[in-house]
């Protein structure tokens, strides 16, 4: 038997990548190269930018900017991170603003092209009717795609402040905030119904809003697609042996008729809010992974 080819890979350590990244689900057909970047999305640069992996977890917004902009990756149909995000958007305990209160404001987020700040921007939109230009945007980092520039209605902040910081003396109004939602007691969400409004949101939608989907370069998929279509199945049987608990949704999900939806959903957003230079078809962003799984993802 030939060695199994190995896949220089980036997934942040989950109940979903564990038992690969553990060993304790492998395949004789593809070995991993597991590289360490934390956070993840310091990974998401180099990958586009560089194809510096040949298998990397990527925010579903980079991905389709860089299937906009011909980047040579590939999306595969795997969510490995999802979340609900209207509680990521916080402001001062004391002298903050309520979603009412948002129009000409001020909202800092880590760079305006971030997966959660896209989905805070679009539920504000769909629960308030906020569009993205009644607000103003203050960002830190830069996109990860290269080609793509900011709208002309987004400020930069040249100085070494967090967003917290700036939030605390009174720069910006609110921030956009993931993983790292702070703690103190001196914040709170600008939507205080949150939690009933995204369980309203799955209920109407069906999906928990994606944040990670799985790309791979398409110099790997060129050198061994058996390979890719192997570790696309570790994932899957990885998500099988799951149980959640009773009545909470997957942050998981596989397959393109699954995603199908999803995807369309988030184009719509993008465009609205000038992340895309151009509306992608559901083809565009999946096709190349369509013919490489050969009817595995259906």
């Amino acid at each position: 038997m030939s060695e199994p080819s190995t896949m220089r890979t980036v997934l942040a350590t989950s109940a979903l990548t564990t038992p690969i990244k553990s060993g304790a689900l492998t395949s004789p057909r593809v070995s991993f190269d597991f590289v360490d970047v934390s956070p993840v999305h310091k990974a998401f640069a180099p990958m586009v930018r560089d194809q510096a992996f040949d298998i990397s977890e990527l925010a579903i917004v980079t991905g389709l900017q860089a299937i906009a902009f011909g980047r040579p990756i590939i999306l595969l149909p795997a969510v490995v991170a999802s979340r609900f995000q209207r509680g990521c958007l916080i402001t001062r305990r004391v002298g903050g603003v309520t979603p009412d209160q948002l129009a000409g404001r001020r909202i800092g987020v880590r760079s305006y092209t971030q997966t959660t700040g896209m989905w805070v921007r679009a539920q504000l939109t769909e629960d308030y009717g906020l569009a993205t230009r009644a607000m103003r945007w203050l960002t830190r980092d830069a996109a990860h795609v290269e080609q793509y520039r900011d709208p002309d209605f987004i400020e930069h902040a040249d100085a070494d402040l967090s967003l917290l910081d700036l939030l605390r003396e009174g720069t910006i109004d609110a921030a956009i905030l993931g993983n790292d939602l702070p703690k103190d007691e001196e914040f709170v969400p600008v939507i205080a119904d949150a939690a009933v409004k995204d369980k309203a949101w799955y209920e109407k939608h069906g999906f928990v809003p994606i944040n990670h989907v799985v790309a791979a370069s398409v110099a790997a998929s060129q050198r061994d697609p058996a390979a890719l279509r192997e570790a696309y199945r570790l994932l899957v049987v990885s998500k099988a042996t799951l149980h959640g608990e009773s009545g909470e949704p997957s942050p998981y999900a596989f397959g393109f008729d699954t995603l199908r939806g999803p995807v369309d959903t988030i184009v719509d957003a993008c465009v609205e809010q000038g992340l895309l230079p151009r509306r992608l078809s559901f083809d565009e962003v999946f096709g190349p992974a369509h013919a490489i799984l050969d009817g595995m993802a259906e």
